[in-house]
């Protein structure tokens, strides 16, 4: 494993971090500094929101709403589709924001660049598609109409992670957005700066100031105040958050859409094309250090390729080049916090401890980054190590092998969590049949993200522990909005006439539903 520390300037320009921190709504005069994962070093002072901004950020984004869903569609996703090109021009500043708040390669942090810009696209081009009020069939054909219509919700709050800053900070909210809505939106601390930067580029695409506002301070705090107030909240992040947003929302008779934790596993079939595989379990295990709700922690391997397998995976893993730094030359970046460098050394030693065999990696590397840690490669994990069942939530990766694809279905799904999971296989139809009967919201064939999650007209979001709702697709954005039914009526009422015998009428609907049945109407 070649692993270097990056000679490249580490902080961002101070220009930046001022031009920045004013986007925030926060008026308390109190600040929390952040540091940076590459080397530690004070990053920025964040001014910190209070409850009075909460209650500001929503009144007036509330006044602003009417207007921003008036626009109409059309006029939205055109704004959409500036952000987008806006996004592609500024990829090399929000690369050096993200790596810099966050720790990830830069490869990474450009990728995040992409989705975000594919995720305006997609809903730039196809929202006025997805809104236009639909037709459906009446009681009486020809005789009743039904016009459904999608009315946005109102305000919605967006609660975003540190892990993927700039796509799951603004992801959401765009969908958001495209259905008329108004956002107010509470980034992580760690990764402020980041959801600034993407603000910053969303007002000049012409989405009005108090149409999107962003909000700062702790989880407990400001977060539990965008649940008490948002007309939808969305939420990713851990399990148990997740699980508090959701009843805080609910006692509200509010909808959320939760995107949660995840053991996601991978299967290879012994017909594998094993170097496409190794390459697409490197993607999967180790993208963004294992921080990615969506990547694999669990390798099940058919028996008759697992050493082959293994040899081959153990191999690329110790040539991976873990470098944190601005620059383009590492593949894998460092933890973004002690928290999750506590965890994933938790996990590695407690799996060492019980008599797994740590194949590769396996060391906490502060000569790299406070917080780096290298990718690790298990053998030999059971049921009573912590890593067997728990999210490790970092570049830890446990393999298994299995006799029968019977066997490997029984192992994948032996999960509360049902996010995120690949099968790889030359035989595509049988692949698919295996994949559709994982219990995972998203299954790749002999991909391991990218298909799924770069495809934006597929809905994605999890099953079990693993959340509520689906981000992506028409369904990521309808989610957003209030269904209503509009029904016509010409000529005769669907009740009884006034003074008509009610066994006639009876006996007419009768006939009347028969005659529908036979001509399947």
């Amino acid at each position: 494993m070649t692993a270097t520390r990056s000679d490249a300037a580490l902080l961002l320009p101070d220009a930046t971090v001022r031009r920045l921190l004013p986007l925030a709504r926060a008026t308390s005069g109190e600040t929390d500094a952040t540091a940076s994962p590459l080397d530690g070093s004070h990053l920025a002072d964040v001014p910190q929101s209070t409850l009075d901004d909460v209650d500001a950020a929503f009144a007036s984004a509330r006044a602003a709403q009417p207007a921003w869903a008036e626009l109409g569609a059309s006029e939205r996703g055109r704004r959409l589709l500036a952000f987008h090109d806006l996004l592609l021009a500024a990829q090399a500043e929000l690369a050096d924001v993200i790596v810099a708040e966050s720790g990830k390669a830069r490869k990474d942090a450009v990728e995040e660049v992409f989705h975000l810009a594919m995720t305006a696209r997609y809903y730039g081009q196809y929202a006025a598609g997805f809104l236009r009020p639909q037709r459906r069939r009446g009681v009486f054909p020809g005789l009743t109409r039904i016009d459904v219509h999608h009315h946005p919700k109102g305000v919605v709050s967006v609660i975003s992670p540190w892990n993927y800053p700039l796509t799951m900070a603004m992801a959401d909210g765009l969908a958001a957005l495209a259905a008329g809505n108004a956002v107010v939106a509470k980034p992580d601390a760690q990764t402020v700066l980041t959801a600034l930067a993407g603000l910053e580029l969303l007002r000049r695409a012409g989405v009005p100031d108090d149409v999107w506002q962003v909000v700062t301070g702790p989880g407990g705090e400001i977060g539990t105040a965008l649940v008490e107030r948002g007309d939808h909240v969305c939420f990713t992040g851990s399990t148990a958050t997740g699980r508090k947003v959701g009843v805080g929302a609910a006692e509200r008779l509010v909808a959320s859409s939760l995107e949660l934790g995840g053991k996601n596993p991978m299967v290879v079939c012994a017909d594998a094309d094993l170097d496409a595989a190794v390459d697409g379990a490197l993607r999967g295990c180790f993208s963004n250090a294992g921080q990615l709700c969506v990547s694999f922690e669990r390798l099940y391997v058919a028996r008759a390729v697992y050493v082959d397998f293994r040899d081959r995976f153990v191999a690329a893993v110790a040539a991976l080049e873990l470098r944190p730094g601005l620059d383009w030359t590492g593949e894998v970046g460092t933890l973004t916090s002690a928290a999750q460098l506590d965890k994933v050394q938790a996990h590695v030693e407690d799996a060492r401890a019980k008599a797994a065999t740590v194949l590769v990696g396996g060391r906490h590397r502060p000569d790299l980054a406070p917080w780096s840690f290298e990718p690790t490669v298990l053998e030999g994990v059971s049921e009573d190590m912590e890593c067997f069942r728990d999210e490790t939530f970092g570049p830890v990766v446990s393999l298994y092998p299995f006799d029968t694809e019977e066997e490997a279905l029984v192992l994948a799904n032996d999960s509360t969590y049902g996010l995120n999971a690949a099968v790889w296989s030359r035989d595509h139809a049988r692949a698919r049949a295996l994949a559709s009967r994982i219990r995972c919201g998203t299954v790749n064939v002999n991909e391991a993200i990218a298909a799924s999650f770069g495809s934006l007209s597929a809905p994605m979001g999890g099953m079990g522990q693993s959340g509520l709702g689906r981000r992506q697709g028409p369904e990521g954005l309808l989610r957003f909005t209030q269904v209503q039914a509009v029904a016509t009526q010409r000529g005769m009422g669907l009740g009884a006439p006034t003074g008509a015998s009610r066994e006639k009428f009876a006996e007419v609907m009768t006939g009347a539903l028969k005659v529908m049945r036979a001509l399947r109407l």
